[in-house]
């Protein structure tokens, strides 16, 4: 599958949350027999939401990569949850210079400062590689009377629809706003710490709706616990799995948007530790296992390591400023 660069679209609500970050410590990296950079010891994996969701099935997935391309790594994944991604990125602000530290990113890292809330923006970490698209799709139970995305819009112009989304900063709540923009529906959110809960709410019938990455639920689709009415996606998935699922666009709802999936390192590292995890991270997007976590978690291929990631973050937070920047 070819990998492309792409540019998203992102909108996402205030979150009325506010933490303070602490100063760094140890570097942690050391300098390797040609004197340039080289981690010493494990690498941590952040991922700053919880286990079972997509941004944990990406970290993971990462570091798995990331030793297949540096059989000397050792990579130890570590979640720390809460405020919507908020919790693990002021964490991750107080870890300035430390080189050997990564942090398995979404969309939040754009969301979460338009809120005006927290003590960061991407400008205060070091890109590294944006690794793939996610798009999401809108999941319903399997005896749910909706049959498209359609009916469920034309619902919640007059009835309380319950809209699962898992965070409220995230790719779920985006497209529900967007969706709301474009039709005039108006859903009620429970927010949720990661996909793994927004399923499991789903299923034990405490929400009427979810928006979720197939690689979160593609297990329940498969049992047919769960059904798809769309796809927030500008085509349909060349997957077979998912080949049938309608856009929302096709159902005359006008919304489509990509989370994407990426790499960061703590700011402050130095140019030769940024230059080392770039080298890595583009050797790890040649892998088996890269290739690997792209079909099973059903994503779009599309990378941009350094300078282009920065530029990436750079067009989309305009775009968001421009949305909801008053």
């Amino acid at each position: 599958m070819k990998r492309t660069r792409s540019a998203v679209l992102a909108w996402t609500p205030v979150l009325a949350l506010s933490l303070a970050a602490c100063s760094g410590g140890d570097s942690g990296g050391s300098t390797g027999a040609d004197g340039g950079f080289e981690p010493r010891g494990d690498v941590t994996m952040v991922v700053p939401f919880g286990a079972g969701g997509g941004s944990d099935l990406a970290g993971r997935a990462t570091g798995t990569m990331i030793e297949a391309a540096n059989e000397d790594l050792t990579v130890s994944v570590e979640n720390r949850e809460g405020g919507s991604g908020a919790v693990g990125y002021s964490y991750f602000l107080g870890e300035s210079g430390n080189e050997n530290l990564l942090l398995a990113t979404e969309t939040a890292l754009l969301a979460l400062p338009i809120s005006g809330e927290v003590e960061f923006d991407y400008t205060d970490f070091t890109p590294i590689m944006k690794l793939a698209d996610d798009f999401t799709l809108m999941i319903v139970n399997a005896d749910s009377p909706y049959q498209t995305c359609a009916d469920v819009v034309e619902a919640a112009k007059s009835e309380r629809i319950t809209a699962g989304i898992s965070g409220i900063t995230g790719l779920d709540n985006i497209v529900f706003t967007l969706t709301e923009q474009e039709t005039g529906a108006e859903f009620d959110r429970v927010p949720f710490e990661s996909g793994g809960e927004l399923t499991a709410a789903l299923l034990g019938g405490q929400i009427d709706i979810a928006s979720l990455n197939p690689g979160e639920i593609i297990g329940q689709l498969e049992s047919g616990d769960v059904r798809a009415l769309c796809a927030f996606s500008e085509e349909r998935y060349d997957y077979e799995a998912l080949a049938d699922i309608p856009t929302a666009a096709e159902q005359g709802i006008d919304v489509s948007f990509a989370q994407f999936r990426g790499v960061l390192a703590p700011g402050g590292i130095s140019e030769e530790a940024r230059q080392y995890w770039i080298d890595t991270m583009e050797a790890a997007v040649e892998t088996e296992e890269y290739q690997t976590y792209i079909e099973d978690n059903y994503l779009q291929p599309n990378t941009a390591s350094g300078d282009e990631f920065v530029e990436y973050l750079e067009g989309n937070n305009e775009l968001l400023q421009q949305v909801i920047g008053e």
